[in-house]
């Protein structure tokens, strides 16, 4: 190499901060997930020990909100319309599982009207969404 001559290129990918980057976002996907739940925010009842709540394919959400209103995921629902709603939600879903979060606040009537009309739509063992005694406030 003379004095004077430019230096040659080198063609060298250095993917070192691509995959910085992708593992951050990843961690940050990762952290922000749980916190991205549908439907309105509830403050459930506290138990001792809930059992494993299981995963959410498959799965119908209705909420109970403070004021008693029903909500299938994120739609809010009239009470009446709750039954049709929900086989709406359903869809093709072979084997669907409805499970109810209630607010603390409400009635237990209010609850057991909501299960006994998901009942009488047709859908059998209706599940319920507690958080374990000592658990941060907010949702589940």
């Amino acid at each position: 190499m003379r004095l004077g001559e430019p230096a040659k290129m080198q063609a060298a990918i250095n993917i070192t901060p691509l995959v910085d980057v992708v593992l951050v976002l990843l961690i940050i996907f990762m952290v922000m997930a749980p916190q991205m739940r549908k439907g309105p925010e509830v403050s459930l009842p506290n138990t001792v020990k809930p059992s494993d709540q299981g995963d959410e394919r498959g799965r119908i959400l209705v909420s109970i909100d403070e004021a008693g209103g029903l909500w299938i995921d994120d739609q809010p629902v009239a009470a009446e319309d709750l039954g049709e709603a929900l086989r709406a939600a359903v869809g093709s879903e072979p084997d669907p599982k409805v499970v109810i979060r209630g607010d603390a606040r409400l009635n237990f009537r209010q609850v057991r009207q909501a299960m006994l009309a998901i009942e009488e739509a047709g859908f059998r063992g209706v599940g319920l969404i507690a958080k374990r005694a000592g658990a941060p406030a907010g949702r589940d």
